[in-house]
């Protein structure tokens, strides 16, 4: 008879251990995810203070957050504390080390960031200036070639004949032949470098006029300057 008690009390025994251990899963589970939360509403607080400039790490297990990392003075210790005391944390565990330099650390972490930054400006600005200055000389070479054409052109006269001092003196001396307004004048023509000087008397302002447009009309002329006199011919 005892033996079959003690059967019957085996048998329930199993099968209430699996059962347990089976309703225990969702508990563990329930307590992970409740870790998780607290942990980030605990470091959301950090980050909304005065410390978010500091190193403070938060982990939480079972209810026990723990702090780790370096603040500057112990009332930055304290208040990290107080920020992770919350509902639902059972203990602090304040492993935070208090260290003047964790202040100047996340300053130097700043100017380097900076540092960084301003190389990459720089480096940014140094490729636009050369593509700037390939840019200008590109134009440039176009100007110097257009230059370049206008000059061989300017150097060949209509007939194809070469444009030169001599030319153009001949032409514009040419130019004044048969022309009523410039009857009775005496124009001496003078060309240097492609620059026509006029001097002399002609008979009228219409003459001088006239002078100045036909040595303007000839190839190869730059310029005229008018050094003429309004007079009878001497």
């Amino acid at each position: 008879m005892n033996a079959a008690i003690g059967s019957v009390v085996v048998v329930a025994a199993l099968a209430v251990g699996p059962t347990s251990a089976r309703a225990a899963a969702p508990q563990t589970t329930t307590t992970t995810t409740a870790d998780s939360s607290l942990r980030s509403a605990i470091e959301k607080k950090l980050h909304d203070s005065t410390l978010n400039k500091y190193n403070v790490k938060v982990k939480v297990e079972s209810g026990v957050a723990t702090l780790t990392g370096t603040v500057p003075t112990e009332a930055d210790r304290h208040k990290a504390a107080q920020l992770a005391t919350m509902k639902g944390i059972a203990r602090v565990d304040n492993q935070l080390v208090v260290d003047l330099d964790a202040g100047r650390t996340s300053a130097t972490s700043g100017k380097v960031d900076k540092a960084a930054e301003k190389t990459k400006s720089g480096a940014d600005k140094a490729v636009d200036k050369s593509a700037e200055g390939v840019n200008k000389a590109v134009d440039k070479s176009k100007e110097g070639a257009g230059k370049a054409a206008d000059k061989s052109a300017e150097g060949v006269g209509k007939a194809g004949e070469a444009v030169t001092d001599v030319w153009i003196k001949a032409r514009v001396k040419s130019k004044f032949v048969d022309e009523d307004a410039l009857k009775g004048s005496d124009i001496s023509v003078d060309v240097k470098d492609h620059i026509v000087t006029l001097s002399g008397t002609v008979p009228s302002e219409a003459g001088r006029a006239r002078a100045m447009e036909q040595s303007r009309n000839v190839d190869g002329v730059r310029q005229v300057i008018d050094k003429m006199v309004i007079g009878p011919k001497k």
